[in-house]
């Protein structure tokens, strides 16, 4: 079938949907608990650094939509490649990664705002895929215009590292974006690493 899905993908997409809609569904604090909280709040709790990847904002739904396809179009494929075991622990341990890096930022610039969204993980398999296809053609969306894998990511990160240094666009976790690309850097450098220590 041209459009199945490799299980930890199919598994992810589905549980940010669930949640979609409780979160429509069931407005309030018990949800909320599950965003993650800056370190100097009272509602911070470990289980956060994970949790706060499966919610997004219930009034922003493209904010859910462009996660989702990014992980239908990158993510299938590199679960194809690596199986969904090592693909799930790549992708939390870039949402671990993205996590660590907002508590931070939040900690040195005095903000008490949650955070939400799976943005972290699909940022650290946008860098994946990228360093495993760098060749492959990506057509963007606005404006149209193909270019390489390894160009798309290189830009998306100048970018990002722009608009977080400069706050230009505020209520988006720009550092967590990048958080999440560097966890994603050292995941894949430790198993390239591991992988020539078994060749050897």
């Amino acid at each position: 079938m041209p459009f199945s899905l490799p299980p930890a993908t199919q598994a992810i997409i589905i549980a940010n949907g669930v949640m979609y809609l409780l979160e429509l569904l069931f407005p309030g604090p018990a949800l909320a608990r599950l965003a993650l909280w800056p370190l100097s709040t009272p509602f911070f709790e470990p289980w956060q650094l994970i949790t706060y990847a499966f919610l997004h904002q219930p009034d922003l739904f493209t904010h859910l939509l462009f996660n989702m396809l990014a992980l239908f179009i990158f993510g299938r494929v590199l679960e194809e490649v690596w199986g969904p075991r090592r693909f799930l622990v790549f992708y939390f341990a870039s949402v671990l990664a993205a996590g660590v890096t907002q508590l931070i930022v939040t900690s040195m610039s005095g903000s008490v705002a949650a955070t939400v969204g799976a943005s972290g993980g699909v940022f650290g398999v946008l860098l994946a895929f990228a360093l495993n296809f760098p060749r492959q053609r990506i057509l963007l969306l606005f404006p149209p215009i193909p270019m390489p894998a390894w160009l798309f990511v290189t830009l998306y990160g100048v970018l990002e590292l722009v608009l977080g240094v400069t706050n230009t666009q505020t209520g988006v976790a720009h550092f967590a974006h990048l958080g999440g690309m560097a966890g994603a850097a050292v995941v894949m450098g430790y198993w390239r690493a591991t992988d020539r220590a078994r060749i050897r």
